[in-house]
This record gives C-alpha cells, sequence and structure tokens, in this order.
C-alpha cells in the first residue's frame, strides 16, 4: 500500500517505520527541513529501542522516504495519516491547529480518492473538524474529488513502541463506511496473523477510547500512589499490600507499582484534556481531576523525604539516578526528575546527574548553570553527594555496589523513588533509606540495625 505519515515525531516515525518494514511504500513528511534533512541521513532524532535500525533497514529497501514536500506526499498516499503535535493550551485543552493545517494541506493538493486517518491523540469530534476543512479546501478548488475520514489512535509505549505495533493488544479502527474498514483492515493484516485484533467502531467512540485507556492507566498508577501515601502514614509497607492486591486477577499488577509520580508526553495532557472536554459539555469529572491532583503531588515526595531528613537543604549536593520520565526514552517531559532538580535549585540545593540516554534532553532543557553536573556514569554522580535518589528505574541503576556507593558519598541516604531495593540489605551497607509507602519496612530494617 501507498501511506503518506504527516509528521516525524515519535508516533510518526515508529509509524512509517513500521508500516514500512511490513512491505508499504510509506513517505513521511514534515515542516521541519533540518529534521527531514538528519533523517534523510540517518540520524534519529528521538530514542527508541529498535527504531534506527527499522528505519535504516526501510530506507535503505526504498519503501520509506522523507520530504518536506507537501504536494508530493499527498500524490503518494491513498492512505493519509496525521500524525502531528497536539501541545496542550494553557486551559488544558489539545490544540488542533497543526492537525487542521494537515487536513487543509491534503484538501488542497489531492486529485484523486484519499482516506484521511487521524493517528494523532485528538478530542472527541476532531475527525468532524478534519472532514470539514477537507470539504472547504476542495470546494474552493472548484473540485468533486471523493475522501473518508478515519480515527486509528495509538497506543504505543515509549521505550516498546516497536514490539507495540507489531504485536498490538488491539487496533482500534473508528470509521463510517466500510470503503474506509476496508482500507485499514488491509494495512494492519499482516499485524493480525494469529487472530484478528482489529476493533472497528465508529469515530468519536474510536477517538474516546485513546483517552480512556491512558486515564485508565493513569488512575492506577495514581491511586497506588495515594495509598503510599496511607501505608507511610499507617507505618505499612506498600510493597507488600502491591503484591497482596496484586495476586487478585481482577486488579493484576500491571501499572500498580507505587513511585514518584508518571510523566511524559500522554497521561498528563490526555488526564488534562479529556477533563476539559468534558467541561465544556458541563460534566465534572472529579475523579479524573483528582488523578492529576494526586499525580502532581506525588511528584513532590522526594523532596519533602529530603527535607525532612536534612532540614535546611542549602548547600547540600543531592546526586540523581534517572532524568527521563521512564527507562528506554530520553523523554523528560513533565518528567518528575524536573519538578525535584527544580524544588532542590529553589532550596539552594545543587545537583550531580546521571541518565543513560537523556543527558542530551537535560542540557537543552537547563542550559549550563554551575547547580547542575551531569556525570559520566552512576557512580560519578554519587562522589561527594550528601544523597542519592533514584528517580527512573533504568536496569542499570538496579543492583549497585552499595558498600561502595557509602564510601563515595559524603553521607550515606538514598531516597528510592521507584522502590526497587531493598530496604534492609541497603541499611547493611550503611545508608538510611526512604522508599515510596515503606515507612515499615525502613523501620524493621533500623530496628534489626
Amino acid at each position: 500500500m501507498r501511506i503518506t505519515i504527516f509528521g516525524t515525531g515519535y508516533v510518526g516515525l515508529v509509524t512509517g517505520a513500521c508500516l514500512a518494514h511490513s512491505g508499504n511504500h510509506v513517505v513521511c513528511v514534515d515542516i521541519d527541513s533540518d529534521k527531514i534533512a538528519r533523517l534523510t541521513r540517518g540520524e534519529i532524532p528521538i530514542y527508541e529501542p529498535g527504531l534506527e535500525t527499522l528505519v535504516h533497514e526501510s530506507v535503505a529497501s526504498g519503501r520509506l522516504r522523507f520530504t518536506t514536500d507537501a504536494a508530493q506526499a499527498v500524490a503518494h498516499g491513498t492512505l493519509q495519516f496525521i500524525a502531528v503535535g497536539t501541545p496542550p493550551d494553557e486551559d488544558g485543552s489539545a490544540d488542533l491547529k497543526y492537525v487542521l493545517k494537515v487536513a487543509e494541506t491534503i484538501g488542497q493538493h489531492m486529485d484523486d480518492y484519499r482516506l484521511v486517518i487521524t493517528k494523532s491523540t485528538v478530542p472527541v469530534g476532531t475527525s468532524d473538524k478534519v472532514r470539514e476543512q477537507l470539504r472547504q479546501a476542495v470546494a474552493e478548488r472548484g473540485v468533486d474529488i471523493p475522501f473518508d475520514v478515519a480515527s486509528n489512535p495509538e497506543f504505543l509505549k515509549e521505550g516498546a513502541a516497536i514490539d507495540d505495533f507489531m504485536k498490538p493488544d488491539r487496533v482500534v479502527v473508528g470509521v463510517d463506511n466500510e470503503r474506509a474498514a476496508d482500507h485499514l483492515r488491509a494495512l494492519y493484516a499482516p499485524f493480525n496473523r494469529q487472530h484478528d485484533r482489529t476493533i472497528v467502531m465508529d469515530i468519536r467512540s474510536a477517538e474516546l477510547t485513546k483517552y480512556a485507556a491512558n486515564i485508565m492507566l493513569a488512575t492506577k498508577i495514581s491511586l497506588m500512589n495515594e495509598l503510599s501515601q496511607v501505608a507511610d502514614r499507617l507505618d505499612a509497607d506498600i510493597e507488600q499490600v502491591r503484591r497482596a492486591i496484586g495476586a487478585d486477577h481482577r486488579i493484576g499488577y500491571s501499572f500498580i507499582y507505587p513511585g514518584c509520580g508518571f510523566g511524559g508526553s500522554c497521561f498528563p495532557k490526555d488526564v488534562r484534556a479529556l477533563a476539559h472536554t468534558a467541561k465544556t459539555i458541563g460534566y465534572d469529572t472529579e475523579i479524573i481531576n483528582a488523578v492529576e491532583r494526586v499525580n502532581n503531588r506525588q511528584k513532590t515526595v522526594m523532596f519533602d523525604k529530603l527535607e525532612a531528613h536534612f532540614g535546611d537543604l542549602r548547600g547540600k549536593t543531592i546526586a540523581l539516578w534517572g532524568l527521563a520520565f521512564k527507562p528506554n526514552t530520553d523523554d523528560m517531559r513533565e518528567a518528575p526528575s524536573c519538578t525535584l532538580m527544580e524544588a532542590l535549585w529553589e532550596a539552594g540545593a545543587s545537583v550531580r546527574a546521571f541518565d543513560p540516554e537523556a543527558m542530551d534532553e537535560t542540557r537543552r532543557m537547563y542550559g549550563e548553570r554551575p547547580d547542575l553536573l551531569l556525570c559520566h556514569d552512576a557512580e560519578d554522580a554519587a562522589d561527594g553527594a550528601d544523597a542519592l535518589v533514584l528517580v527512573t528505574e533504568w536496569h542499570i541503576f538496579r543492583t549497585p555496589d552499595f558498600a561502595e556507593l557509602a564510601r563515595r558519598m559524603k553521607q550515606p541516604v538514598l531516597i528510592d523513588g521507584r522502590n526497587i531495593y531493598k530496604p534492609s540489605y541497603v541499611a547493611a551497607a550503611g545508608f538510611a533509606y526512604y522508599g515510596i509507602g515503606r515507612s515499615a519496612a525502613a523501620g524493621a530494617q533500623r530496628t534489626v540495625g
């Protein structure tokens, strides 16, 4: 199939590479000429495991090309994907100007039937606006060209996006006629060999499904984090609680790991966007609003624990392990590390930090400053630190030599923001240990000590 994808960000690039890998001929178009030049040279602007290899193979085979020429891109593909950004406005609503501009561009250049598919995460009703933008653009040319509009939301986890696309749990397709449905069934047939995972529904339901999925997961995280706060105050161990409730198959273990809050480009934005949409129709989403409030509060927990331990943080040096919002990405959008670093700087502390992939992004965001030192490895970050904070649970951080760390640090204090360490093991190396909702575990190891 001949496919055009507008947007070469995370969603567009992963989608293009995976569809080209399955034998389609894909053109990715972007207005950012520098990005297109980099992609043409084989430089991948984001970190995602497996993506670089997939892009290089597809480009070498001739099945994947990059361009800034919108007219050429519209002429190429019968299927036209919109995968551009929908940045949040100040009120939390999604900004659709880029989505609608692409729809206008397609309408201005198409000369035959096109199926226009919204891949970006957009509010319910966006496809109606896309359809109207296309209709107007075609009408202004004085021509009569058929087109369909569809919604095909993405469900890609950063750090596992290639597997998610190639082996999907489900493929959601929102259409209003069988012609569009048949095109999308054919497109996703290679990913449905064992059994058909395609779920066809109306367009508005497809648009809502994306938000509903992300908010359901975000709610599990915030609920578990709220329970961790209760556990801390009741001298209970949330990790023991987690293992017990996760054994119930109705609950399961996914997304019930307490920590220092969620970040990234999806969950925070989608929570706010659906709450805003509901507000515009006169409904107060009390649970969804609480998910955001709890998450914002949870991002302050690590700083609160440092402040409770030290009191005055002026002049203290704090080591951070992990800066990306999750492992296997360099994405720092709304990352807990940002909340922590900014609070530490405000309190007069300095930061030594290491992340396997997000160092360049940190430099881009914060520049050079005297209270931030980006170190070449994890051990270097801990040198001379008054405390170490585990923020992102990269595998490289999971089995450190705690005795060696204690010798390197000025004070052996550990804030475990993801509960990946065993408190008694850390305490045996001489550390004061603080986890998330683990006061009982920490208390037990202090008693034994």
